[in-house]
Formats: C-alpha cells, sequence, structure tokens
C-alpha cells in the first residue's frame, strides 16, 4: 500500500488530493483555509490514511524561476516536513488551477488542482 497525498497550496486556500491505496489514481479531497489550522488538519491526514509521501506543487513561470508565492511555499514545505516526518517532494504545476477550473467552477476547484498535480507526479512514477 502506498497512499500518496497532493497539495495546491495557496495563500487563501489550499487543495488537498489523495491517491488510491495503490498509489495510481488521485482524488480530490479537501479545501483547506490557509489558517494557524491548516498544518494540524494536513498532519492528521496523513496519521489517519497512512502517507507515504506528499507531493507538492511548485510553482515557477513558463521559464522556469520561481513564481512570487513559491517562497511561502518553501516555508510551509519545511514547516510541514517538521510536523510530519513525511517525505515532501515537489512536482511541477503548470496551469493546473486553470484546467481544473475549466472542468467545472465548484467548491473543490482548489482540490482537483491538487489532484492534477498529484497524478502528474503517479503518472511519472508508475511508468
Amino acid at each position: 500500500m502506498s497512499i500518496y497525498l497532493g497539495i495546491d497550496y495557496g495563500e487563501k486556500r489550499v487543495g488537498i488530493a489523495i491517491s488510491d491505496d495503490d498509489g495510481r489514481l488521485a482524488f480530490p479531497k479537501a479545501v483547506l483555509p490557509n489558517d494557524r489550522y491548516l498544518l494540524p488538519s494536513i498532519k492528521n491526514i496523513c496519521q489517519n490514511k497512512d502517507i507515504e509521501a506528499i507531493i507538492i506543487g511548485e510553482s515557477l513561470d513558463l521559464k522556469g524561476a520561481k513564481n512570487p508565492i513559491m517562497d511561502n511555499i518553501e516555508r510551509f514545505k519545511s514547516f510541514l516536513e517538521k510536523e510530519t516526518g513525511i517525505e515532501i517532494i515537489y512536482e511541477p504545476e503548470f496551469f493546473t488551477s486553470h484546467q481544473a477550473e475549466r472542468s467545472g467552477t465548484n467548491a473543490l476547484v482548489d482540490a482537483s488542482a491538487a489532484a492534477l498535480i498529484l497524478q502528474s507526479y503517479l503518472d511519472k512514477k508508475n511508468n
């Protein structure tokens, strides 16, 4: 069993996705507010689901330079690693929020973006 957690980090909301037990398919799970409860909420999900690794979107522009939010993502990744002790892997995220919005605007757009990030990683890993 290899279950992975995907994260689409945003300054206001954070999308969460989770893989199936075999680590092959990603599914939107939740959208969490980016507040003081974020780290404990993610830690709780990781403990309850026995997460093997966390995949977080790496926000780069088309030239490969960091987008302005990337500094916040790096800080968040560092705190999350300390809190969970779980390996955290960057996966490039290009237009994932736009793709998720095109598939239907709803309350889980950020979670759908997290699922796209996670699915991209799983596809590479499993091929």
